[in-house]
Formats: C-alpha cells, structure tokens, sequence
C-alpha cells in the first residue's frame, strides 16, 4: 500500500463543532475558514441544532482532505457519539478527533476515545484522574 500524501503544513486547517463560546473563542484565535463555495470549518451548536445536521458537518470535516484536525466539545461528541466512535473504529488518524470540554458541561475522560488509549497502554492513568474504576 502507497504512502498516504498529506498537504503541506500552511494548507491544513482545524475543524470545530460545539458551542457557541467555544468555537467563537476558536474564530478568534483564527480556526475559522470559508472557502469560495462557503464551505465552512465549524459548526455553532444551540438548541435549534439537529443531530443530523451535526453528523453531516462531522461526516463532511472527516472527509475533507484539508483537515488535520477536529476539536469538538464533549457535550456535542455525545450527541453523535456513534458517528465518532464510528470514525475512531475506522483506524484513521488524519484528521484526528479531540473532544474537548465546554462552559456548561465538566470533562469527563471516561468519553474521551484518546484517554481510554492512553488508559490501555498506561492502567495507572485511571488513578491519576482521580478514578478508580473503568468504563
């Protein structure tokens, strides 16, 4: 199998789906894209926003060649925590999903599909966070 070609460093962008202070606070920092057909890289989620719309944004973010990256807020990776736990199973790395915590709900790492990685290779991790059981 060939070796998967990445675009260079300035091409690649970062994708963000989640509420609407986190991802303005991304916009500001400068995440935010529009390409000439306004396509987006983010998606602003309220409580207007369907499921279906989140899928198509993230299925769509997954399948962009311009991604390296996509932070999505916990409270959103529940949401269509089958679409990313679909993505995580598929063994892709590029772009790489991380979930990230919002204002209004704690982070919990027992959701976080890096974390339970990282708790496979390192048991004690659970421990370190205060967490004595698994999920």
């Amino acid at each position: 199998m060939g070796k998967m070609k990445f675009m260079s460093q300035v091409d690649m962008k970062i994708g963000v789906i989640g509420d609407e202070d986190t991802v303005t606070g991304m916009l500001l920092a400068g995440i935010g894209a529009v390409d000439g057909q306004g396509k987006k890289n983010f998606l602003i989620v309220d409580t207007k926003t369907h499921q279906r719309e989140m899928e198509e944004v993230f299925h769509d973010l997954t399948n962009r060649k311009d991604i390296a990256m996509i932070l999505i807020t916990q409270g959103c990776a529940e949401t269509i925590r089958m679409a990313v736990d679909g993505y995580a199973a598929s063994g892709k790395v590029v772009p790489t999903i991380l979930e990230i915590p919002s204002k209004e709900q704690p982070y919990d790492p027992r959701k976080d599909a890096v974390f339970q990685r990282v708790a496979f290779f390192y048991p004690q991790a659970y421990a370190m966070m205060g967490m004595e059981d698994k999920p």
